[in-house]
């Protein structure tokens, strides 16, 4: 084997090996968040719950914003692929509702989510944020696709955006409580937007 083919398989197991280390992290991070609230989450308790000293956590993360930066970018993958899955499995006049119910049920779920504005705002992650950017636009195109309104227009965009945000505060509302308390079911308000939002309403 060419020093040069050794070179490229060292490099590779390297990588190979970085990527493993990365997501032992971030699972041990979501056993933590799940444990003691994301809020809650410090590099200290998730180097600990992954058998790392605290400093190597810094070779993969910069710091704790980056790190719930990473675990919502996941969690935007996630989100978008259950949307997909649950509009491929409805019928044209209920994908968007079916899609909206599944991203509900996750946002609901999901405190990572939840935390990634405050993330966001420090700004000190810039290619976590630029990771988290783009799993969101992904799940807006998701959201899109569901409305069965091509979303090649501003205003289509923008009521893509707005239809993200009123599931997003949904969300806030259902977990916390307050939607039962004022009398409302997530399912009528899902219907409601879906009348508002899809080709068919």
């Amino acid at each position: 084997m060419s020093e040069t083919a050794v070179a490229q398989n060292r490099a590779r197991r390297r990588a190979q090996e970085h990527l493993a280390t990365r997501q032992a992290i971030l699972d041990a991070a979501r056993r933590v968040g799940a444990r003691d609230g994301a809020r809650h989450l410090s590099l200290r308790s998730v180097a600990t719950e992954a058998g790392f000293a605290p400093a190597a956590l810094y070779g993969y993360f910069a710091n704790k914003d980056e790190l719930l930066l990473a675990l919502a970018a996941d969690d935007l993958g996630t989100l978008s692929r259950a949307m997909r899955d649950a509009a491929g499995a409805a019928g044209a006049e209920t994908r968007l509702a079916a899609a909206a119910a599944a991203a509900l049920k996750l946002l609901e779920e999901t405190e990572t989510l939840a935390t990634a504005p405050a993330a966001l705002i420090a700004g000190e992650a810039p290619e976590a944020e630029r990771l988290f950017n783009g799993r969101m636009i992904a799940a807006l195109r998701t959201l899109s696709d569901t409305t069965g309104v091509p979303a090649g227009s501003r205003t289509a965009q923008i009521d893509v955006v707005l239809l993200a945000a009123c599931l997003t505060g949904l969300a806030v509302l259902a977990r916390s409580g307050r939607l039962a308390a004022l009398g409302f079911a997530a399912d009528d308000v899902l219907a409601r937007l879906d009348a508002r939002f899809s080709s068919h309403g």
